[in-house]
């Protein structure tokens, strides 16, 4: 049985098993950024040429939907391995969206200053990631 801890006026959720966490997966900033990185993709991606639809378009859009998908699944998982494993599924999409900016980019594809603001989102969620994964492995 798990025993789960909320202290008055606390907003973390602590077990045995896991390291205090928010109560939910939509108060972690990595989550709020990744889904901001999200909505940047899609409007980054609405420029993009109508022949790009099923090939660019759709790989970004997916991969950009992912990472937040993955780390609110991780979050949802019942042990600490599997939270830090989707949490590497997220930084793994994230990257690939980094990957796919960088072909837009040389394609000519959306402006210099939209996949600027993309990338630096990207970045700062892969890094996020990073440290919450280093942070979980230490508990272990």
């Amino acid at each position: 049985m798990k025993t789960r801890v909320q202290r008055p006026g606390c907003r973390f959720v602590c077990s045995k098993r896991r390291l205090c966490t928010p109560e939910s997966f939509k108060k972690l900033v990595a989550w709020q950024r990744a889904l901001q990185l999200t909505v940047e993709v899609y409007r980054l991606t609405s420029s993009f040429p109508e022949s790009e639809r099923f090939g660019l378009t759709n790989q970004l859009r997916r991969a950009a939907v992912s990472v937040g998908s993955n780390i609110a699944e991780g979050y949802g998982r019942t042990s600490r391995g599997e939270y830090i494993q989707f949490l590497g599924h997220a930084r793994g999409s994230s990257f690939e969206v980094e990957t796919q900016l960088a072909i837009a980019r040389e394609l000519g594809f959306g402006t210099t200053r939209s996949i600027e603001k993309t990338e630096q989102l990207c970045v700062e969620v892969g890094r996020m990631l990073a440290a919450m994964i280093v942070g979980l492995r230490k508990k272990n």
